[in-house]
Formats: structure tokens, sequence, C-alpha cells
């Protein structure tokens, strides 16, 4: 179960370090502007504006994750195949990200699907014990 939750961890922090680049590209952008931040990201283009994009894609991404391995602790289905799948996930992520900002666009989907498949296949991996 401990790798269940450090997953969990982690893909909780992914959304804080996917913010990384999105700092990189405002400082390039006339210094980061802590006053408005946010405006001032929605001025970014390009490689800029996809790590915005891939940072808020992150924190979408987290509350199915977390309710998957939550749900699989509830039932008691920490399997082999269900962390197999927590640590996929957390994989994915990350070559999403940064194929993300690479604009590998058609990878980057096939990518953020099978990610979204990890999930759902631990949620309904549970589903039969209910």
């Amino acid at each position: 179960m401990s790798l269940l939750i450090w997953c969990l961890l982690i893909a909780g922090l992914l959304p804080i370090a996917a913010k990384a680049p999105v700092v990189y590209f405002q400082n390039r952008d006339n210094g980061y502007d802590n006053r408005h931040p946010r405006a001032q990201q929605q001025r970014l283009t390009g490689a800029g504006a996809r790590a915005v994009a891939g940072h808020y894609n992150a924190y979408e991404a987290f509350p199915l994750f977390a309710a998957a391995v939550l749900v699989v602790i509830a039932t008691e289905q920490v399997t082999l195949l269900n962390q197999w799948l927590a640590v996929s996930f957390i994989g994915l992520r990350i070559v999403f990200h940064t194929l993300y900002l690479l604009n590998w666009d058609k990878l980057r989907s096939l990518i953020w699907f099978l990610a979204l498949l990890c999930p759902i296949i631990m949620i309904a991996q549970t589903a039969s014990v209910l």
C-alpha cells in the first residue's frame, strides 16, 4: 500500500513541478510578474503557452487518479497490477508534460489517453469486488 501512497503524493506534486517551466518562460517575458502572474501567463505564446496548458492539465488529471488510489485502498484491492498502473500513471504523466513542451501533439495525445486509462482500470477492477 505504501507504493500507492507514494504515487498519490507524487501525483499531487506533479502540478507544482509542472509550474517550473511556466516560471522559466515568464522570466523570459520581461521577468516574472508576481503581481499579475495569470495575466502574464495568458500573454505567453509557443512553448510558454504549452507549459501553462500542461501545468493546468496536471491539476485536471489529479482528482481521478486520487480517487482511484483511494478506492483501491478502501476496497483492499492493492494488487501488483494496481501498483503497476499507479506507477505507470506517474511515468506517463511526466512523459505527457515533456511532449507538451516539445510540441509533439499526436504522441502527447496518445500518452494522455494511456495515462487516463490507468485510474479508470484501477477503479473498474474494484467494481467486481463490490
